[in-house]
């Protein structure tokens, strides 16, 4: 069974549904009503049926919303066929939570397919040449079926009765010429931001929060553990938190997260890596990430070898910080943005840009081990109330002691009740795969540099006409993801650019490296991929 083959993102359940030439399958990943929410998920005659990998923030003010329906169970998706019923395809923007799905109208036999608002979970949609429509949460789901597929873009519907894609995600920021102008309100962002951690305690499983010690996961933990004592998750598993982090020995984050674990009073567990520890996953990890971009390799292997630690100590769900850089210019380029136009432009093209990079990483190296990675920081309501905010008072202005991000620290720094320590609270940006050591870059520059000759880097445009990498690191990557992914072609537009380790930053970083750093492939994620890979079959719901 295609299905089986997601079992990694799913170990809890499979359910399989055929409706005529329609198939729907499913790996379950149970966080709430673990006992009767597998799925297919149904109305109540069956006629619409759903396949969803997700979670639905509001599904308890939905079911309100809707006295004559009943419900088979108390699973957050069960929501979806009832709303599609009530108001057909509009009901999407109903939705608070992140979530891909599928859903299949037998009475017509026609299909909806939707993607969250910014892509927090993933999704592909490919075209086979017998006409078939295929869905999946992951690229290799659509491999040998498919002659064409797409990254299916974030905040968008598809629809087999108009066979295209429309967006239903329509805040006031996509319109990047459109400056905002409200005043910066620090309580107002506090509480925006509180809101959004406090409705992503919703589980009925254990559950922690990645704590690295920087100000994103810091204020994610901070939050989750002031709180955490009022609600139904603390009830049943306690209201200690546990926290988790990960490094080489000796790490900048493995010394900052222990301290705001101690501050917060949180149950820690720190795991160390070695060097060979990462080189040696290095090859799973672009497997299940379905990249070679450099960035979202160095930073998801730590990530990928810590998910495994926590899936075996019984967490199922852990809240983290990816979004915040995006949405508040946290990037030390950031410092080099001339004006406040500049500024929020580059934010709302970050933002629109996650599903490629953090997003994905986030997203499948820890589904890679059935861990659900939950991020506050992109909740839609949170987004709107930080991206209406006037960008001048985001800017970096060493002069009145701003530093990059200085709103959301000084919303946070509550002197009477103090969320975090004032030196975490102040702590420069550092890239995930710098915080877990700065040894972790070096080591695999130097393995790479075992592995790809100088005479492979000359050839490099003839063997790779796609996306050339220009290092050796990045050589490297691409030599996995073939060998791991065969002829993939990239349509996707793409720009060599400083490496992209925060300490590239010159003259921005405290840690810099000393020396000129040689360009580096800023590969994406492709946003269309036409040949195909040879690489075992992923299905999640499949139209045929």
């Amino acid at each position: 069974m295609m299905s089986y083959r997601l079992k990694h993102r799913g170990p809890d359940w499979s359910g399989l549904h055929q409706h005529g030439d329609n198939y729907l399958a499913h790996q379950r990943l149970a966080i709430v009503d673990p006992a009767s929410g597998d799925q297919p998920l149904f109305n109540e005659d069956k006629s619409i049926i759903v396949t969803v990998n997700g979670e639905i923030y509001n599904h308890e003010e939905l079911r309100k919303q809707l006295p004559n329906h009943k419900f088979r169970t108390q699973c957050d998706c069960d929501v979806i066929a009832h709303l599609y019923e009530e108001h057909g395809e509009n009901f999407v923007d109903m939705l608070d939570g992140i979530f891909s799905f599928v859903l299949l109208d037998t009475r017509d036999n026609s299909f909806i397919v939707a993607r969250d608002a910014i892509g927090v979970t993933s999704l592909y949609i490919g075209w086979g040449l017998d006409g078939s429509v295929w869905i999946a949460s992951e690229l290799k789901g659509l491999n040998d079926e498919c002659e064409h597929f797409e990254v299916f873009p974030p905040g968008h519907l598809y629809s087999s009765k108009e066979r295209e894609f429309r967006r239903w995600y329509n805040p006031p920021w996509f319109n990047e010429a459109l400056i905002p102008s409200t005043p910066y309100d620090p309580i107002a962002l506090r509480i925006a931001f509180e809101k959004a951690v406090i409705k992503r305690l919703m589980t009925d499983v254990p559950f922690g929060v990645l704590l690295s010690g920087g100000l994103d996961s810091s204020l994610v933990a901070a939050v989750t553990a002031r709180y955490l004592a009022d609600t139904k998750a603390a009830k049943q598993w306690g209201a200690k938190l546990h926290s988790f982090c990960v490094g080489l020995k000796g790490a900048p984050d493995l010394k900052a997260g222990r301290e705001v674990a101690e501050f917060l009073g949180t149950v820690h567990h720190e795991f160390e890596f070695t060097i060979q520890d990462g080189i040696d996953a290095i090859e799973d990890v672009i497997y299940h990430t379905e990249t070679y971009d450099v960035t979202t390799i160095r930073a998801a292997t730590p990530m990928f070898l810590m998910s495994r630690k926590i899936k075996s100590s019984g967490v199922k769900m852990v809240i983290s910080g990816e979004g915040s850089d995006e949405i508040f210019g946290g990037y030390l380029y950031f410092h080099k943005a001339p004006n406040k136009k500049e500024f929020h432009q580059e934010t709302c093209r970050k933002i629109k840009a996650l599903h490629r990079y953090d997003c994905l990483r986030a997203n499948k190296s820890t589904y890679a081990w059935g861990l659900e990675a939950r991020v506050p920081f992109l909740d839609k309501d949170f987004i709107n109330v930080a991206m209406d905010i006037d960008p001048e008072a985001k800017m970096i202005n060493h002069e009145e002691g701003r530093i990059e991000k200085w709103i959301l620290r000084r919303a946070f720094d509550d002197e009477k009740n103090p969320y975090l320590p004032k030196h975490i609270l102040y702590r420069q940006k550092e890239q995930f795969s710098d915080g877990v050591g700065y040894g972790w870059i070096d080591g695999i520059k130097d393995h790479a540099a075992k592995h790809v000759t100088d005479r492979m880097m000359m050839n490099a445009s003839h063997i790779f006409p796609f996306n050339t990498p220009l290092t050796k690191e990045a050589y490297y990557y691409r030599m996995i993801f073939e060998s791991t992914e065969k002829a993939i072609e990239w349509d996707a537009s793409w720009s060599g650019n400083l490496d992209p380790s925060g300490r590239a930053a010159l003259g921005v970083h405290v840690s810099a490296y000393e020396n000129k750093i040689n360009s580096v492939t800023k590969g994406v994620e492709p946003e269309k991929i036409i040949p195909k890979m040879g690489i075992s079959p992923l299905g999640v719901a499949i139209q045929s």
